[in-house]
């Protein structure tokens, strides 16, 4: 067990996982903070040097921002490309690279990546997003055998299809076609994937390079 449970930060922070998780960890006696692209940038190598130079130390690091722009492939051009690159991938990079810094220097820490069922089984008009999550899980493996020996673990949450901001555009017949894929015949819930986190963090210290899938469907 994790018994200095510390100081979190949850890219991504205006979304309703990123609030799920915030308000999982701040019970269980965490300083969370969730900032908004306002105050993090995480696409924007200069907004993520300027937020992380103002922080004393981070203990966990929760990489969620996210962006999709789905287009099909042969009619996606190189601006939509690079905006779900930009802020998935290299967003993630720039965040993590920043705290890896300050977490081997205090020797402990955990970065988290928040991946995407569509890595494995992207639908049509997917491209950029499937393959920008799909890159954060090989970079969470080469980063957990880089940093293993500094005591800093690094790990992938899959959550699932889950009803939140992200999804509640999407037409009933895509939720249905999504629904009928799940063993349980149920979506995944916010709280559950933070109550996850929360359990993988304070009570899975031996565990890093790992990717967790959260919902029921076969992967």
């Amino acid at each position: 067990m994790i018994n200095n449970k510390g100081h979190v930060i949850i890219t991504g922070g205006g979304g309703d996982l990123a609030k799920e998780i915030k308000s999982t960890l701040s019970c269980a006696g965490m300083a969370v903070s969730n900032p908004k692209k306002s105050e993090l940038n995480v696409s924007c190598s200069d907004s993520v040097k300027g937020y992380f130079d103002r922080l004393e130390g981070i203990d966990l690091l929760i990489c969620n921002a996210g962006v999709t722009d789905d287009v099909l492939l042969l009619k996606m051009g190189e601006s939509s490309w690079d905006k779900v690159m930009d802020v998935n991938l290299k967003g993630a990079y720039l965040v993590a690279k920043s705290a890896a810094k300050m977490m081997v220097k205090h020797r402990q820490g955990h970065i988290v990546f928040i991946s995407s069922h569509s890595a494995y089984h992207p639908p049509l008009g997917q491209a950029n997003y499937a393959a920008a999550k799909a890159g954060l899980e090989g970079l969470a493996k080469s980063m957990a055998a880089e940093l293993g020996s500094r005591n800093v673990r690094v790990n992938v949450i899959v959550p699932g299809f889950m009803e939140t901001k992200m999804t509640e555009g999407l037409t009933d017949e895509v939720k249905s076609a999504a629904m009928s894929k799940h063993c349980l015949g149920r979506f995944n819930e916010a709280k559950s994937v933070a109550k996850f986190i929360e359990n993988l963090h304070l009570e899975m210290g031996h565990t890093s390079g790992q990717v967790f899938h959260l919902d029921s469907r076969i992967v």
